[in-house]
């Protein structure tokens, strides 16, 4: 394709190619992807609480704009519910993992960041809207979370990235436990979120690693390729 882009999916290499942001390596790069990633993730986790406390006000009548499974109305809960609790508790119980996981990935770029976002985003509340069960409202950050811990244990994997496969590995020590949480459990607890949130996840890491695997592909035919 012109340009140099390719036909892979990566958010910063095509903004980097456009002049939108520095090159990798420019001087106070490092630090401006830490402030950048660290205010957009308190502005979202500010987000939350403000929407909690508009919630608490409503007398929590915003909690029913959740995940409704296979009912048409219930399409919408996939654009609200990463945003809505069901209380205080179930929202600070989810903050520090936010906090951190969401840091995480956006600090691997903020154009990747989004993009691995929107497609947990979408992969979970398509996934939940289509097997949750009937008469049931799905609600909370968790699938984020969820998502974001199996986008940050694979990626490196799938793009052979030393440094991000070492984070992972950290990553899943620290939160790994975590993903029991996929198989059906409390009757409370939206197992299918959690598990369409680690699915998209993994896509997300496989999506956004493109560029790297075709890179790699590229080499190991040159190196293979007999000469003219």
């Amino acid at each position: 394709m012109a340009g140099g882009t390719g036909p892979s999916f990566d958010p910063d290499r095509i903004a980097r190619l456009r002049g939108q942001v520095s090159k990798p390596g420019a001087s106070g790069l490092g630090q401006r992807a830490w402030a950048q990633a660290g205010v957009l993730i308190l502005g979202f986790v500010a987000l939350l609480y403000s929407i909690e406390g508009v919630d608490t006000l409503v007398d929590h009548r915003l909690d029913r704009e959740g995940i409704e499974p296979r009912e048409p109305e219930g399409l919408w809960g996939i654009l609200w519910a990463p945003l809505l609790h069901g209380g205080w508790p179930h929202l600070v119980g989810n903050t520090l993992p936010v906090l951190i996981l969401g840091f995480l990935v956006l600090l691997s770029g903020i154009g990747r960041g989004l993009a691995a976002t929107a497609i947990i985003w979408l992969v979970a509340g398509v996934g939940t809207w289509l097997i949750g069960p009937d008469h049931s409202v799905h609600l909370g950050a968790s699938s984020l979370i969820f998502g974001w811990l199996t986008y940050l244990i694979s990626r490196g994997w799938f793009a052979r990235n030393i440094g991000q496969i070492l984070l992972g590995l950290v990553v899943f020590v620290v939160y790994g436990s975590a993903l029991w949480g996929v198989l059906p459990g409390d009757p409370g607890i939206s197992w299918q979120g959690h598990l369409f949130g680690a699915l998209g996840g993994l896509l997300a890491g496989w999506v956004l690693s493109g560029d790297a695997r075709r890179s790699r592909r590229g080499d190991q035919s040159g190196i293979l390729a007999p000469p003219r």
